[in-house]
């Protein structure tokens, strides 16, 4: 499948809001249990693209939104402003073409040229995907929270990931620069 990346665009709102509501009705990503307006959606997306953190859509060929992806702050207390955390989303027709794999290493690079130093996946449900995909990104499992969510009838686990961005933790950051001056 041929695609393109590039940044979300409010006029993409409508398949953002589509496709997670794919992912709240049908899987276990999310643990929503009422997928959100696209109202709701919009606040979403403003509160994170007006902080700075990207926002990556992924278009097929003839112009169809096929995913979108997006790191965003993991915590808000100061001293997590070098840590993000990532989300990925994709159309149904989407998964298993390379796409997500496209979309999380775009976030890697921009987040790491944005000068944070550590990457996070709270993968619900522990998609077998999912981990697949972020190991083969570099990440590493942190650990697993047993039986966080309850949804479509059964008890879900909460894989946790991680990759050092840049140089991770072994230097200081540099406190001038993005993030450093949220």
């Amino acid at each position: 499948m041929s695609f393109s990346l590039r940044d979300a665009r409010l006029s993409d709102l409508a398949a953002i809001t589509a496709i997670y509501a794919d992912s709240v009705t049908n899987g276990t990503a999310s643990y929503e249990m009422t997928p959100p307006d696209e109202a709701e959606m919009q606040e979403r997306f403003l509160a994170i693209t007006s902080r700075g953190y990207p926002y990556v859509a992924a278009e097929g060929r003839d112009g169809t939104f096929l995913g979108y992806a997006y790191a965003s702050a993991f915590r808000t207390r100061p001293a997590y402003r070098w840590l993000v955390e990532d989300s990925i989303y994709l159309a149904p027709e989407a998964r298993g073409k390379g796409i997500g794999r496209a979309l999380l290493a775009e976030l890697v690079d921009r987040c790491t040229t944005l000068g944070f130093r550590q990457m996070v996946a709270v993968i619900g449900g522990a998609s077998p995907a999912s981990i697949a995909l972020h190991h083969a990104q570099g990440f590493e499992l942190s650990g697993t929270l047993k039986g966080t969510g309850f949804k479509h009838g059964r008890w879900l686990d909460t894989v946790m990931m991680q990759r050092s961005l840049g140089d991770g933790n072994t230097s200081d950051p540099d406190q001038l620069a993005y993030p450093g001056t949220l």
